[in-house]
């Protein structure tokens, strides 16, 4: 890369026919799908071509090589030009492409990862850059490789936020082994977007936020072979001029033709015009990449030694997680951390004076450190945990829910969840987190309640695959179990039970402490009861819920530092529903809090021990 050697017209004219024979497929595909975005694919032809046939340096039959040059189509919707690339490339079968959209083909209608030469999922715009910095991070500070990393984005979703999240992130971090490639063909899906085609705006911006930047005529093959040979120590931006529709007379460049496929008898006819300007049907071979990656193994990362706390002493599992994930970083070097500017509250910080070198400042980018967390984790590079205020990640939500299709195993943990935090206030409050978790098909939602079950939890997600929440509370509590106690996932534990419990109180974080203090004041008025601390909210075990319930006389009280929406109480009820003589009782925060003292807000929202109290007087009298 250090010095462009120009290729010969033969080479030129082989990338030229490429980027036309991606376009034929591109028609081809979505034609006969009856759906999809040819228009955006035919503006992109030309910079794939040249990508994958001059510049990248990969395996073709190997796509996850973790050797290979990284590409990330961040405007998702063209991958029809995507599944082009990898036929033309001789991985796919070119007859699969017309099998697009298919619920029994691979080739959804935007990429996901059971596609093998797809890393992360894209569609919902704005995302890809993110990831593709976390590939650029992980090759240049942790692989310490040569492989480089390529992005290509839309200019309509470069009106996302996320987007300069990402830029900026590039250029604090110097990722000199990152490509963007701004696809400018001027129209948007429903209008033209707002520069149109100034690409001199669009320089100064990318200039402005550290990037090296080009602008190029993006259907001229020979100026993107010169742009993409050009190697700083910055990350670069290549602004493509193209538009949208290229090669398709009456559409090129006309407005209302986004994600509208080609009428059969149309397609025919501009196929045909397009074929007749190829000249050689000869493939290009592709450069094999340097392999200087090194193996890394991931699996089975165990703790170097158990948790050595005292039962009865007092710590904030806030405290516990950073602690837990330090002496993880201990057992295993791909474990790393990113946090967005609350290390020292969400206590990363130990981990970032431990193992300073795996440890990335966000800084407060919360959506963007997603999607770094997501790209650091491809090709099971690393095992990486973000850490935040649990209220700022639901601003990552669209983030989150990505990961999910892009079968990423990724961990957050959320501190300062509820009004337990106290003078801070709602705006703070982690109140609506595990609902949002909760909904994600492939999370495991772990509410640890001291520092034992916090360290294990730590563990048990390092394990994990798919996304994994540990929700981390503020107030200091009391440690509860022994140092051996044996914790799984969709294992919950009896904290207390006598033989005649009048009611299975489950509670979790702050609140299990409140139900242990409650049982201690009902005990002096000859009310036993069961409590039960659910470990994981997700998947929740039923079976001891159910066994404690009939244990009972079928009463359940829940009790939880969340609203009462998709918290513990509405995941009980769904794990109970149906079961004949149960009944579920729910104390929850019920609207949005206000500043105070940590006990004066559990006592004024209903879930401190006097509430659970009461609540279990109630039941009992009911029968």
């Amino acid at each position: 890369m250090e010095g462009y050697h120009k290729p010969d017209q033969q080479k030129l004219q082989a990338l030229k026919d490429m980027a036309n024979r991606l376009r034929i497929s591109s028609i081809q595909a979505t034609t006969a799908a009856g759906s999809g975005h040819p228009t955006s694919c035919c503006s992109a032809a030309e910079i794939m071509a040249v990508l994958f046939f001059h510049t990248m340096r990969y395996k073709p039959q190997e796509p996850r090589n973790p050797h290979n040059d990284r590409f990330v189509l961040s405007k998702g919707h063209a991958a029809p030009i995507l599944y082009a690339v990898w036929a033309e490339a001789g991985f796919l079968p070119e007859e699969e492409l017309l099998n697009l959209r298919k619920i029994t083909s691979d080739l959804d209608g935007h990429p996901v990862p059971k596609q093998a030469f797809t890393d992360v999922a894209t569609g919902s715009l704005g995302q890809g850059l993110g990831a593709a910095c976390g590939m650029a991070y992980t090759g240049k500070y942790f692989d310490k490789a040569s492989y480089r990393v390529y992005c290509m984005l839309g200019d309509g979703e470069l009106s996302e936020g996320s987007v300069w999240e990402a830029m900026a992130f590039a250029s604090i971090y110097k990722l000199d082994n990152l490509i963007a490639i701004l696809d400018i063909n001027r129209l948007g899906q429903s209008d033209p977007t707002p520069l149109q085609h100034q690409v001199d705006v669009y320089q100064k911006r990318c200039e402005a936020f550290g990037w090296h930047t080009v602008i190029v005529d993006g259907h001229s093959v020979e100026e993107l072979c010169k742009a993409f040979g050009q190697a700083k120590h910055q990350p670069t931006a290549i602004i493509a001029k193209t538009f949208k529709g290229r090669g398709i007379p009456g559409i090129e460049d006309k407005e209302a033709w986004h994600g509208k496929p080609l009428p059969k008898n149309m397609a025919d006819q501009i196929v045909q015009e397009i074929y007749n300007q190829i000249q050689s049907k000869k493939k290009i071979l592709v450069t094999p990449p340097q392999e200087d990656a090194p193996s890394v193994n991931i699996t089975n990362i165990r703790m170097p030694s158990p948790p050595s706390y005292k039962v009865g002493e007092k710590v904030a599992t806030r405290k516990a997680y950073g602690q837990a994930l330090a002496k993880l970083g201990r057992a295993h070097d791909r474990i790393i951390a990113l946090d967005g500017d609350t290390k020292n509250s969400t206590f990363s910080e130990i981990f970032r004076k431990e193992h300073p070198d795996r440890f990335i400042e966000c800084y407060i980018a919360e959506q963007n450190m997603v999607s770094v967390a997501v790209g650091c984790a491809t090709r099971n590079r690393t095992v990486p945990f973000c850490s935040a205020f649990g209220a700022f990640f639901t601003r990552t939500f669209d983030q989150i829910r990505m990961a999910a299709i892009s079968e990423s195993n990724i961990n957050f943990c959320g501190s300062h969840c509820g009004v337990s935090i106290g003078e801070d206030g709602p705006s703070q409050m982690a109140l609506e987190d595990l609902a949002m978790f909760r909904s994600i098909p492939t999370a495991t939602v772990f509410y640890p309640s001291d520092g034992v079950s916090t360290e294990k939890a730590v563990e048990l997600a390092a394990n994990t695959k798919g996304i994994c929440f540990i929700r981390t509370s503020r107030p200091e509590n009391a440690i509860i179990y022994n140092n051996n106690e044996d914790f799984q996932i969709k294992q919950a534990k009896v904290v207390l039970k006598s033989k005649d419990d009048q009611v299975t109180v489950i509670g979790a974080g702050v609140t299990l402490h409140e139900a242990l203090a409650a049982a201690d004041l009902l005990k002096k008025e000859k009310i036993n009861i069961r409590v039960l601390d659910p470990f994981t909210i997700k998947p929740l075990d039923r079976n001891l819920i159910l066994e404690s319930a009939r244990a009972t006389k079928g009463r359940i009280l829940t009790v939880e530092d969340h609203y009462y929406e998709g918290g513990i109480g509405e995941a009980v009820c769904s794990a109970v529903v149906g079961e004949p003589g149960i009944t579920v009782s729910r104390l929850a925060v019920g609207e949005v809090p206000r500043s105070g003292k940590p006990a004066e807000l559990l006592k004024m929202f209903g879930i401190d021990r006097d509430a659970i109290t009461q609540a279990v007087r109630d039941l009992v009298a009911k029968a």
